[in-house]
């Protein structure tokens, strides 16, 4: 007989240190040569981004050693950090950003004795010199990227181009030496994918205060020999309209996808025409996403193939890889047990490489072969740290909202295979509110949440109104409506998961980072929900972070999540958790990095200042060297510790084996 114990008390084999281990997934897939190459994290390394190659014996081989940390700050989300070729008989060259410096670096790995070289030179102006999504151009001996380009100390003294590098490293120490090909008319821009007969290029632009997922349009541009690129345009695309990819297909039409219809879909400009007004949709009215929102430049949802075949990442909520035949429309999915596949594809003959994951399972690296539709995982594979039994069984749930509006979810009730709840206790439940807010939560295997659920805490992540993955009317919910549409739709699913007995309605607690700890912090100042919250680096004041505490991507995303400043200044005001400190009456936990210019700690601090004095339980951690998102295995250990120390705390459940949370008043 399995033995009864109150919720919140369970032993678990997963605890914090094995949580933080597993924290953190694959990105930015590539092929060079016959190898798979791929970005990996490494939390125990001082949170560095490592790049990892595939051998052909099917060993996964760190490329560089630490501290080299794959990734760029461009948009300070980064993008696409690398690009490798291989030469016949010299073996690869790959070109990556170093996260401390931002240079371009050049590397032979096979080459005895070779180490990284730079061939980009340092700026001492602002945030100085960036790159990102690099394409390896060397039949002209040079790599081409977006250049990030800060022009005095303020975050939005920046611009943004596309530049060629050469690869001789003569810009190594000469600014001059980096060739402009396109001009900063745009405030923000993508890598240029250039056409099979490498006349033409095409990018995404975008300007201010438009985001992303707003509207965008593609451009086209003539190759020139020596000079920028020639006869520049706008193809498609444009006001209320969002391209999230463009690429060329091998018969020279340009594919992109675009969510005119109200979903991210795919579309194609034959090379014949390359007029937007021209344009066929490849798989109509299918009702899902077949793209998402550019957070990072080089995001792809889409690759296709030499054979005219088109491998696409589709869904709603939940996604899947498939391949299109662009001429029936037909769409065939891979087999396989995965539900989430990140926006990175890499393609090599009749193969296709994602990286995905399940409920069951981490993200890994999985191959699918079109000529046979086998899929297999060949990197990166997932692999039990404890019995599966301890995993949480996760629903897919939809709620009823304020205005009988719909809100998705995935709860996660609690579960060990060790204990079971006295029939008379209701569990705990802890609401997760995810970051961006455009963005989303996967169905996917979470050590943090197995963390919770294996211990007798529940956890319900709730894609709000706003959240990407259900079409551009879901997303539009949160138009001028942050801080009451994601507070109500979470507060709902919280309340309902009460309302049916699932829930103790006396145990309710919420916790979010970023975007999230905003929601988790205006839902303690404005609702009576929960009894405790986990705040993690979060906007705690608009009007400060609308006027300079940030950085230059998101420095007006406030005009469509909130409404222009200079219209409604009282409701920057109103919304602010920081104006309504007297509001908070219930413990929290407040965790932030200090090097975070996303949403800088002054921000934790100003808030602080104001709960001084007013008796109520809270914690503060600041971690050296973390900025935004924790990537160091120490810091996670602590902050879910923490957590956890909280909850345990708030809700009366005897813990003795967590370190004890100091709550200070």
């Amino acid at each position: 007989m399995v033995p009864t114990g109150a919720y919140g008390t369970w032993p678990s084999p997963i605890d914090a240190a094995l949580a933080a281990s597993h924290d953190g997934h694959p990105e930015y897939l590539g092929v060079v040569g016959d190898e798979v190459w791929w970005t990996a994290p490494r939390p125990a390394e001082g949170g560095r981004r490592a790049l990892v190659r595939l051998r052909a014996d099917g060993g996964e081989e760190s490329v560089l050693p630490a501290p080299w940390n794959v990734r760029s700050r461009v948009m300070e989300y980064g993008g696409m950090p690398w690009a490798g070729a291989h030469r016949e008989g010299q073996g690869p060259l790959v070109v990556f950003v170093h996260f401390a410096d931002q240079r371009l670096y050049a590397y032979e790995p096979d080459v005895p004795g070779a180490g990284p070289r730079p061939l980009t030179p340092l700026s001492t102006v602002g945030g100085g010199l960036r790159w990102a999504d690099p394409q390896l151009r060397p039949e002209r001996g040079e790599v081409w990227c977006v250049l990030e380009e800060f022009t005095g100390s303020a975050p939005t003294d920046v611009r943004r181009v596309i530049a060629a590098v050469p690869l001789d490293g003569s810009a190594a120490e000469d600014r001059s030496a980096v060739r402009e090909l396109s001009d900063d008319r745009h405030r923000f821009v993508t890598g240029p994918r250039l056409s099979p007969d490498g006349t033409r290029a095409a990018w995404i632009a975008w300007d201010h205060p438009r985001m992303p997922w707003d509207a965008t349009v593609v451009m086209l541009g003539e190759v020139t020999e020596h000079g920028p690129f020639a006869a520049v345009r706008p193809v498609t695309g444009g006001n209320d309209e969002s391209v999230a990819q463009v690429e060329w297909a091998p018969d020279g039409s340009l594919l992109f996808t675009a969510d005119r219809t109200g979903w991210w879909e795919l579309q194609r400009i034959t090379s014949d025409v390359l007029d937007g007004e021209a344009r066929t949709l490849l798989c109509p009215g299918r009702g899902e996403e077949f793209g998402g929102p550019l957070w990072k430049v080089g995001s792809q949802w889409f690759r296709p193939l030499e054979s005219g075949l088109i491998a696409a990442i589709h869904g709603t909520g939940a996604t899947a890889l498939g391949i299109l035949d662009p001429e029936t429309g037909e769409l065939v999915d891979a087999a396989g047990p995965w539900s989430e596949w990140t926006p990175t594809l890499a393609v090599h003959g009749d193969r296709v490489i994602g990286v995905a994951a399940s409920p069951r399972s981490a993200y890994e690296i999985v191959e699918l072969d079109t000529r046979t539709g086998h899929t297999r995982v060949i990197g990166s594979p997932h692999d039990d740290p404890v019995d599966p039994a301890y995993y949480p069984e996760p629903q897919i749930r939809t709620f009823t909202g304020p205005d009988h509006r719909e809100i998705h979810a995935h709860i996660y009730p609690p579960h060990s295979p060790d204990r079971v709840a006295p029939d008379d206790e209701l569990p705990p439940y802890v609401v997760w509110a995810h970051g961006g807010p455009t963005g989303r939560a996967g169905l996917v295997l979470d050590l943090e949440i197995a963390y919770f659920t294996s211990r007798g805490i529940g956890v319900a992540e709730v894609n709000y109104g706003g959240s990407t993955g259900y079409g551009r009317e879901y997303r539009e919910r949160l138009r001028e409506q942050w801080g009451v549409v994601d507070v109500e739709d979470c507060a709902a699913v919280a309340l309902a998961l009460a309302d049916e007995g699932t829930a103790d309605p006396d145990r309710l607690a919420i916790r979010g980072g970023s975007a999230g700890g905003w929601t988790a912090a205006v839902s303690l100042a404005t609702t009576d929900v929960y009894a405790c919250g986990t705040i993690i680096y979060p906007i705690l004041d608009l009007l400060s972070w609308a006027t300079g505490e940030t950085h230059d991507f998101e420095s007006q995303y406030l005009e469509s999540l909130v409404g222009p400043l200079e219209d409604v200044p009282g409701r920057y005001r109103d919304r602010s958790p920081i104006t309504h400190v007297d509001r908070i009456t219930v413990p929290f936990l407040l965790l932030q990095g200090l090097d975070d210019v996303i949403c800088p700690p002054v921000q934790c601090e100003r808030f602080l200042e104001q709960m001084a004095g007013r008796q109520v339980a809270h914690a503060y951690i600041a971690f050296e060297g973390e900025g935004h998102g924790f990537r160091r295995a120490d810091t996670m250990i602590r902050a879910l510790e923490a957590e956890l120390s909280l909850y345990a705390q708030t809700f009366g459940i005897d813990r003795p084996d967590v370190p004890l949370l100091e709550l200070r008043k």
